[in-house]
């Protein structure tokens, strides 16, 4: 999700310490998950402090993700930094195809029916596995599958919409 600044991206963060030498476990948000490590620097951000990190390595562990932070050199500063998210510039990301979006560009854009009635902002997404769900808060919560050409008509990022062809008492 897109936060604090405008130029970032949410993509994981880091949820624990691994052996005695400041590895510490991530928990990441990317498709796949070890896409995180694809990423340096890091910004890391909690109650409101910055820091930018350096990734030195990293791999998967376990079914899990480890890395290895520039500095980070034993378990007591590693444990300093469990809870913190992980951030990125948006420009760190690959360019998408036309009709292609990360989910951090949907999260906050305001979902209009094709008649005009406003149902909500876009909260946060669920991948289903058949399709991926946009969770709309509005006047109520609502599930809205993110199916192209069918439910979604338009995305609008510069307008900041979704228009999408559903029943509002649904």
């Amino acid at each position: 999700m897109t936060r604090e600044h405008d130029n970032t991206v949410d993509v994981g963060k880091i949820s624990g310490v691994f052996g005695i030498k400041g590895w510490v476990k991530i928990f990441s948000y990317t498709s796949p998950k070890e896409n995180i490590l694809n990423y340096s620097p890091w910004l890391l951000i909690k109650k409101g402090e910055t820091k930018t990190v350096e990734i030195v390595s990293g791999h998967l562990q376990g079914g899990g993700i480890v890395a290895q932070i520039k500095g980070v050199d034993d378990r007591s500063q590693a444990e300093a930094l469990v809870g913190w998210e992980i951030f990125i510039r948006r420009e760190q990301l690959p360019a998408t195809s036309e009709g292609e979006y990360y989910w951090s560009d949907l999260i906050g854009l305001e979902v209009v029916t094709t008649d005009g009635v406003v149902l909500g902002v876009v909260d946060n997404l669920l991948e289903t596995g058949a399709n991926d769900v946009l969770i709309v808060k509005g006047e109520r919560e609502r599930a809205v599958p993110f199916i192209k050409g069918q439910v979604i008509v338009k995305v609008d990022r510069e307008g900041g919409c979704i228009v999408v062809d559903w029943d509002p008492e649904f």
